[in-house]
């Protein structure tokens, strides 16, 4: 699985499947994000799935100001590297700015460039300067063939270890689609493509500024994600969606995810 054999405590990598990158979309508290790492690592090793654990420390992009944000950065960061340390699995979580990416790298074993950020230049180069690998989400905006151009930036600093995360494209004010034609095109650069089967199903620009989501469809996008050859699926869950406090409305509810994945497994085998 190329540079991935590299990452810190990522198991299973020898076997063939895909790789797992899942969590709660953002810290809310220590708790939370233990609870929810702790389950997908158990299912996750039971099913042999490689899996990096995900949580954003700061959500930098919210509809509306009295949104949550997060817990503050070095309280959030500090829980990341906790979960780093004490259960052993490799940590994910997104920067939004270059000033960011020497700090976040510090507790974590991925950067994740954010969709609506993936043409920063200054960005880009400063993820790739860390040396961590770096998944860069496509932009709604981007077709996939463009995303060689964002590739390019963080190997431009020497690192290759670059991720490629598909997460829909605009079809029109209030929705997303995801073109299962860009898994290939994507991975032509050579890097692993990952497909978001959450936050592709956001519902975006609601008049009430609260984004709305359609959930009942992740099981769908997933199965099709794995039989379209994606090396990776990107999910986030949650124990209670309807109550947390980022993106709950496109979030798969945690009980659920084990037999997802179950299916998700069986999937990816058949087309080996």
């Amino acid at each position: 699985m190329n540079f991935l054999n590299e990452i810190p405590n990522l198991k299973h990598t020898a076997n063939g499947n895909f790789f797992l990158i899942a969590g709660p979309c953002v810290v809310e508290s220590e708790e939370n994000v233990f609870q929810v790492a702790e389950l997908v690592k158990g299912i996750t090793d039971r099913l042999q799935i490689p899996y990096i654990f995900k949580a954003s420390y700061r959500k930098a992009n919210r509809t509306r100001p009295d949104s949550f944000t997060g817990l503050g950065d070095e309280k959030a960061l500090a829980i990341l590297e906790k979960v780093r340390r004490e259960l052993s699995l490799p940590v994910l979580t997104d920067i939004h700015a270059p000033e960011e990416a020497a700090m976040a790298a510090r507790a974590v074993d991925v950067l994740q460039i954010p969709a609506f950020l993936s043409r920063q230049t200054d960005l880009l180069t400063a993820a790739g300067r860390t040396g961590l690998p770096v998944n860069i989400k496509k932009g709604q905006f981007m077709a996939p063939s463009a995303m060689r151009f964002a590739a390019d930036k963080v190997a431009a600093t020497g690192n290759r270890r670059i991720l490629l995360t598909d997460r829909g494209t605009m079809f029109g004010y209030h929705d997303l689609i995801v073109d299962f034609r860009g898994i290939p095109e994507m991975q032509a650069t050579g890097y692993p493509v990952v497909v978001d089967i959450t936050h592709s199903l956001q519902q975006p620009n609601s008049g009430n500024g609260i984004t709305g989501g359609r959930p009942e469809m992740i099981a769908t996008l997933g199965r099709a994600a794995i039989a379209a050859g994606a090396d990776g699926i990107f999910l986030e869950t949650h124990p209670n969606p309807a109550r947390a406090l980022s993106d709950g409305a496109n979030m798969l509810q945690l009980d659920h995810l084990e037999e997802l994945l179950e299916v998700l497994v069986r999937i990816r085998q058949a087309i080996q």
